[in-house]
């Protein structure tokens, strides 16, 4: 296994310019995530890390070799595809040799690497199985065994879970953390899935139109983001916007649009606070409770109710923008139904910039 290092990347296709300069960084044996929505670069810079396609400028490193204008074929990487690219005339035993065979490896060594292939990813019963007798969440696992096969420095899954349900996505996904832990590998794997980033990846890359919008920890971006963009696409659901000024309140702070007023903390937001700037609040519907007891409270009229079994949301509108909080699932929440909420943690953004207020 290697760390891979990408230093101001760039790509173009035609008068298109897909990467913008990326940086990455990515340790030795940590699990990455490039995450955003469809067209942010995400694909075009794994298929970079690959050798499938040509760098304009930059630079990419796995280890102390640097690959950047190497061939496929010399870089000792693995990949899995979206479309799982099984051969369907030969065997699951077949598939996963395959590419050790090319190589002229020793059979007694292919038949060692597919029989740990196979027993990592349970596929034993399925060896003499066609792709076509085959579930999509057992091809899959096939793609991946033939990639372990590969005892590669540096493992890629591109959208590997796309074509899969819901139930396999959840299971498959399980599966590909556990694999990755086993093997003590390198990866790096491209979704536009918010569920999938947050639960597979040790270190989280969003991208926004060919950028490096934040990358850290997941928990850290999800709690912290640096702008709105990556507030919005990291939730679900996604976080509430209102749109207002900042406002002095004596020696305090306030938030204020229309007829709500929320209370600014000033030590959160040291340095970002001034009077009438034009700011984006931010609430995640779980940074949402219901108020007890008297004091100042915001109403939420409800207008729909989605009960989801362990928890419910409640949506309605604040201060003219859609809004959505979660209730405890067993209240009984209905629809016209006004809520008296208060919020535990807030979120700024600058209108103009879309960055964080929030102090680092």
């Amino acid at each position: 296994m290697a760390s891979v290092t990408v230093t101001a990347l760039k790509k173009k296709f035609g008068q298109t310019e897909v990467l913008k300069g990326v940086d990455v960084r990515v340790p030795e044996g940590h699990f990455a995530v490039l995450v955003g929505p469809s067209g942010c670069g995400k694909s075009t810079l794994l298929r970079l890390l690959a050798g499938l396609e040509e760098a304009d400028t930059g630079k990419i490193e796995l280890g102390d070799r640097d690959v950047t204008r190497l061939e496929p074929r010399d870089r000792n990487i693995a990949m899995v595809f979206q479309s799982y690219a099984l051969y369907p005339h030969l065997t699951v035993r077949e598939n996963l040799a395959f590419g050790l065979k090319l190589r002229k490896t020793d059979p007694a060594e292919i038949n060692k690497q597919v029989e740990r292939a196979s027993e990592m990813l349970g596929l034993g019963a399925l060896l003499d199985r066609l792709p076509k007798q085959l579930s999509g969440g057992q091809r899959q696992r096939v793609a991946m065994g033939r990639a372990i096969v590969r005892k590669a420095d540096l493992y890629l899954y591109d959208e590997p879970l796309s074509n899969l349900d819901a139930a396999l996505r959840a299971q498959v996904r399980v599966d590909i953390r556990k694999l990755h832990d086993e093997l003590g590998a390198t990866s790096v794997y491209v979704t536009h899935d918010q569920v999938e980033a947050m639960t597979l990846a040790d270190v989280i890359f969003v991208l926004n139109k060919g950028q490096v919008e934040q990358s850290g920890p997941p928990l850290e971006i999800f709690d912290k983001p640096a702008t709105r963009f990556v507030a919005a696409f990291l939730g679900s659901p996604a976080m509430n916007f209102v749109d207002g000024e900042l406002e002095r309140a004596g020696p305090s702070w306030v938030f204020r649009a229309k007829n709500l007023v929320v209370p600014v903390d000033e030590a959160t937001f040291a340095g970002g606070l001034e009077p009438g700037r034009k700011v984006t609040l931010g609430i995640r519907p779980h940074e949402v409770a219901l108020a007890e007891g008297g004091g100042e409270t915001t109403k939420l009229v409800v207008s729909v109710v989605e009960a989801l079994g362990p928890e419910t949301y409640a949506h309605g509108e604040i201060a003219g923008a859609p809004f959505i909080a979660r209730v405890e699932a067993r209240r009984g929440l209905k629809k016209g139904e006004t809520l008296p909420i208060v919020f535990r943690s807030i979120h700024l953004f600058d209108v103009a910039t879309g960055k964080s207020l929030r102090a680092r």
